[in-house]
C-alpha cells in the first residue's frame, strides 16, 4: 500500500512558528510531526510515501530528500502557491497512488495508532480512522455503528486524519482546490465508509498552546 502526508497547507492556527517553518516540519519532543510519521510508516510496511507540497514546500524536500535516510521512496506532488486543499490535494496525486486503495494521514497529528486496514470490503469507498471528540471540539464528525462510519445529530467521534480510500472515491471530481469533508460526508450518509475506533494517543497538533503541552516534560 502507498501512503500520502497532506503536508501542503501554511498551518494558520500555529501562526506565527510556521510563518518560517512549514507545520510538517514542528516539532515535538525533539523530532518533527513528518519524521515521525514517515518512521511510523516504515514501521508498518509501507515502502513508497507521497507527500505534498505548498507553503514552504522546498524546507520539507530539502529535510526529507528521496526518503533513502528512512528507508522509504518518497515522492513529492508540488502545489506551489496554489494550495489544493485536503479534497484537490489528494485528487491532484492519484496518478502517483497507484490503482489499489491508499493510505493518507494528515501532516499535522500526532499519534501512535495502528494503519487502518488496507483490504475494502465492497462496497466501501474508504475506512476511516476516529477517535473520541476532543475536550476543545464542541462538536464531533461522525459516529460509528457496526462498523460503518455514520452521521448523527450529536456525533462522538471525530475524524482523526487517518483514512484509507479507494482511488474510485475521486473518480467524479475534477482538477483545483476543493476540501475532503463534504465527500467524506456525502459517503457516509450512503453508508459507504467503513470506520474504526482509536482511544488511544492522539493529538491534532493546531494550536500553539496544545504544541506546548505536548512538548512539556
Amino acid at each position: 500500500m502507498i501512503a500520502m502526508i497532506l503536508a501542503a497547507g501554511r498551518g494558520e492556527r500555529l501562526r506565527p512558528l510556521t510563518e518560517t517553518i512549514p507545520k510538517a516540519l514542528v516539532e515535538v519532543r525533539g523530532r518533527s510531526l513528518l519524521e515521525r510519521h514517515l518512521d511510523s510508516l516504515k514501521a508498518a510496511g509501507i515502502d513508497t510515501v507521497v507527500i505534498n507540497l505548498g507553503w514552504l514546500g522546498e524546507r520539507i524536500a530539502e529535510r526529507i530528500g528521496s526518503g533513502h535516510a528512512f528507508g522509504l521512496n518518497v515522492i513529492y506532488s508540488p502545489e506551489g502557491d496554489n494550495i489544493l486543499e485536503t479534497g484537490g490535494g489528494i485528487h491532484r496525486a492519484l496518478p502517483l497512488l497507484g490503482r489499489s486503495p491508499f493510505l493518507v494521514v494528515n501532516a499535522d497529528i500526532y499519534t501512535d495508532m495502528p494503519l487502518p486496514p488496507a483490504e475494502l470490503a465492497e462496497p466501501d469507498l474508504g475506512h476511516l480512522a476516529l477517535v473520541p471528540r476532543p475536550a476543545h471540539k464542541q462538536q464531533g464528525d461522525f459516529d460509528l455503528r457496526d462498523g460503518i462510519v455514520c452521521e448523527s445529530e450529536d456525533p462522538a467521534y471525530t475524524f482523526s486524519g487517518v483514512a484509507v480510500y479507494r482511488p474510485e472515491f475521486f473518480a467524479g471530481c475534477k482538477p483545483g482546490r476543493f476540501p475532503l469533508a463534504p465527500m467524506l460526508r456525502a459517503a457516509a450518509c450512503e453508508g459507504r465508509l467503513a470506520g474504526s475506533l482509536y482511544d488511544g494517543l492522539w493529538e491534532d497538533v493546531g494550536t500553539p498552546e496544545r504544541l506546548a503541552d505536548l512538548n512539556r516534560p
